[in-house]
């Protein structure tokens, strides 16, 4: 279910998505609200599910994971062997993010490895589950950033 959010949960979204651990005081302070009521809209966007947890943003290439990936697969046939690269996805830390997509491939998964051998020993791996493509990440120039307000649709005159 979609909740209706106002001006001022998106405000609450925006900052903490750039900062995750923001005191409640200072988000207070930058929302426009009580510290209680900033605190109440929290705790709503969490229940409902808006917020959905707090992470440490890791710098791949300080951590040991120089090498980052996009690999596509596909799957030969009808797809309806799903359940042992999901257990995969649970086994293996390397793969960051894994989308399950329409078009010609399955998934598109996001592999961060410690060296071009390790990359290929994790390609090789999802080979088993049908053909994969795999791309170099050479840069970010957009890195994840979540979503914030939408605009409101122009009318066309």
């Amino acid at each position: 279910m979609t909740e209706s959010l106002d001006a001022t949960d998106w405000a609450i979204l925006a900052e903490v998505q750039r900062e995750g651990r923001i005191a409640f005081t200072e988000l207070a302070r930058l929302v426009n609200l009580s510290p209680s009521a900033t605190t109440e809209r929290v705790r709503r966007l969490e229940t409902a599910g808006v917020i959905t947890g707090y992470r440490a943003e890791v710098d791949l290439e300080r951590a040991g994971y120089p090498v980052l990936a996009v690999v596509r697969l596909k799957y030969p046939g009808p797809g309806t062997r799903h359940e042992p690269l999901r257990r995969l996805l649970g086994e293996r830390p390397e793969i960051l993010e894994c989308l399950r997509t329409t078009g010609d491939d399955c998934y598109v998964l996001k592999v961060a490895a410690t060296s071009m051998a390790h990359l290929e020993e994790m390609v090789d791996t999802l080979a088993q589950f049908g053909s994969t493509t795999t791309n170099l990440v050479l840069s970010r120039p957009l890195p994840f950033r979540g979503p914030q307000v939408p605009e409101a649709p122009t009318r066309a005159h």
